[in-house]
């Protein structure tokens, strides 16, 4: 997975080519238009207002993003502020966390206009952080370890990738190994033969980095996932790893590797203990279509700092939050040390 969506020279990350919306693979809330970033841009700012009355300073603040993909999320936001928060503006530090070369650039293309603003950076600096640390389907793009479950010997077993006639396959690996969850010993009883699961020790370790690195403030995510004992449903017995290539789902993994995404769910479960054992306090975890829809409903009685609720930006918002499309299958957790 890592290889196929990252290597510099063929991944499917690394490549120019816009990969979302229409022209592209797949769909994303960034994708829709520009009222998902400034929603965020909103309740950012209120974040930020609030760190200032708790600590009673005026300093520089910081809004970092974590996987900025092309820029546009970014984009959308800082517009945002420049029309109706320029006093945050004037004092504030957009970070881009961006391991990749080739996207940096892009980046640093399309936010020309925020360059005084903008930065980038590929590590964060233990407690360097002053304000909102945000990642937007981050997570679920993060390698991942797949677990197949042996009903006979009562034994989970890695699966690993090999080459059979010039084409990639899973393979078993032969050495038991246990779930980094607990599992109640009666689900196990239930559990067909070859049932597999996934978990991204990556993410979860990535999250508790963020959390290092957080200051004061808040950190966010908004991505696919459920938590743990979703992701033991019987009915799910071929885990959650899937493919999007055209628009279409897929589950053949291996194949046109670096020309298709590959993407599983996240164990916000997982993520919410590590950020807790970090140290931050768990202030906010529901739907996409809850989160956005109590800022929307909040910028309908005070109008003044959002763009004008036109027909297509009521259908935007209508995406964004119906359940068949953005609203019911993502998640939103908020956690944040004081």
């Amino acid at each position: 997975m890592e290889l196929a969506l990252y290597c510099p020279d063929c991944g499917y990350y690394e490549k120019e080519k816009d990969n979302l919306g229409r022209q592209g693979d797949f769909y994303t809330s960034v994708s829709v238009g520009s009222v998902f970033g400034e929603l965020l841009a909103t309740r950012l700012a209120d974040w930020l207002d609030e760190l200032d009355q708790k600590t009673g300073l005026n300093s520089p603040v910081d809004l970092v993003e974590a996987g900025a993909h092309h820029g546009q999320l970014a984009l959308d936001i800082l517009l945002w502020f420049r029309e109706f928060r320029p006093d945050l503006l004037q004092r504030l530090k957009y970070t881009i966390f961006e391991p990749s070369r080739s996207r940096k650039a892009i980046q640093v293309r399309r936010l020309a206009s925020f360059a005084e603003n903008t930065a980038w950076c590929d590590r964060l600096a233990p407690e360097s952080i002053r304000g909102v640390i945000f990642s937007n389907e981050l997570l679920d793009s993060m390698p991942i370890t797949r677990l197949q479950w042996h009903a006979g010997e009562r034994q989970w077993r890695e699966m690993g990738v090999a080459l059979r006639r010039d084409e990639f396959v899973w393979s078993s690996l032969e050495s038991p190994v246990s779930l980094p969850f607990e599992t109640p010993g009666e689900l196990l009883t239930v559990l067909p033969e070859g049932f597999i699961v996934e978990f991204s020790s990556v993410a979860t370790d990535w999250w508790q980095g963020a959390a290092r690195a957080l200051h004061s403030g808040w950190l966010m995510t908004l991505d696919y996932g459920f938590e743990s004992q979703y992701l033991l449903d019987p009915s799910r017995p071929n885990g959650t790893l899937r493919t999007y290539h055209h628009h279409r789902v897929g589950d053949n993994h291996l194949a046109a590797p670096g020309d298709q995404d590959l993407t599983a769910h996240v164990n916000f479960a997982e993520i919410i203990r590590a950020g807790e054992r970090s140290g931050l306090v768990t202030d906010y975890f529901d739907r996409q279509a809850a989160f956005l829809g109590t800022i929307a409903q909040g910028l309908m009685i005070k109008p003044a700092t959002f763009p004008p609720w036109t027909l297509p930006r009521l259908r935007q918002l209508r995406t964004l939050l119906h359940p068949e499309n953005l609203g019911e299958s993502f998640r939103v957790l908020v956690q944040r040390r004081s």
